[in-house]
């Protein structure tokens, strides 16, 4: 799977699946066409991080899609994920790439073009930009306009995630922007059905 063929890209968040089996939220929403899932757990401990990332790269792998881990090299290292993502506050996006070589995507968050340009520079291979429509999973995610969010990708050769309480309802006017894909938190995973409604988010973002 290469970064070009994805569009929706699923970012987990156990609480967002509302009592939803985790595991089987990833696998229908891999079914209904996320093709990259990203483990973000903020409140685990390691041991409990590297046994729900084991789990969930078996998914990912018997159904081909990437699979990433949010901020922890070595729980990437460890399950031999395909990539990991640095947000800004991460380790820097340079020095993890010394360490991982070019055996590991990474993928960095920028909020604007001065962040999204450093780390193209510094060698990030995609960013995730919001948060678009503002968002229910960060408190402090600030909100980013979509003219903003265009010049973001016109200033940078790699791919292009918009991230931030994007939905069935608003993802149509992220549409011909040049964005690679959207990524979504409870977007998809509060909802009853997490395949049909990336079925419609795709359909909506095509």
């Amino acid at each position: 799977m290469k970064l070009k063929d994805c569009k929706i890209y699923l970012v987990t968040d156990e609480k967002a699946c509302s009592g939803k089996d985790f595991y089987k939220c990833i696998e229908e929403s891999i079914k209904g066409g996320v093709k990259i899932v990203q483990l973000r757990e903020k409140n685990i401990s390691t041991k409990d991080f590297y046994e729900k990332a084991l789990k969930v790269k078996e998914i990912c792998k018997n159904y081909g899609v990437l699979f990433i881990i949010n901020d922890r090299l070595d729980i990437a290292q460890a399950v031999e994920a395909d990539g990991v993502h640095l947000g800004q506050s991460d380790m820097p996006i340079e020095k993890a790439r010394e360490i991982l070589k070019d055996k590991f995507l990474i993928g960095a968050t920028a909020r604007n073009i001065e962040e999204a340009k450093k780390a193209e520079l510094l060698g990030a291979d995609y960013i995730g930009s919001g948060a678009i429509f503002g968002t229910s999973t960060k408190d402090n995610a600030k909100k980013l306009e979509t003219e903003d969010l265009k010049k973001i990708v016109n200033s940078v050769k790699i791919p292009v995630f918009a991230i931030g309480g994007i939905n069935t309802n608003n993802v149509s006017m992220l549409k011909n922007i040049g964005l690679q894909g959207i990524c979504s938190v409870s977007g998809i995973l509060s909802e009853k059905d997490c395949k049909k409604v990336v079925e419609n988010i795709l359909k909506n973002f095509n």
